[in-house]
């Protein structure tokens, strides 16, 4: 069965379309600027986890009462 002109250049924009999406996708996902804004966007996340956030306040505490034990030792 032949497909008529018109119904090609529907798929063909169809095709176009779709294709130009996916490169506008992939260059914001390889854009440095973005991909910097995600990583900081994951680590305050991250961070901002209780489960995260309280041991790493424990750590802290700990080394610095640590160094002050051995600068007054």
């Amino acid at each position: 069965m032949a497909r008529d002109v018109d119904t090609i250049q529907a798929e063909i924009e169809r095709a176009r379309d779709a294709l130009a999406v996916a490169v506008d996708e992939i260059s914001d996902r390889a854009n440095p600027k973005a991909v910097v804004a995600r990583g900081k966007q994951t680590i305050r996340t991250t961070l901002d986890d209780p489960k995260v956030k309280y041991p790493l306040i424990g750590v802290g505490v700990l080394i610095v009462a640590l160094i002050i034990r051995k600068i007054f030792s």
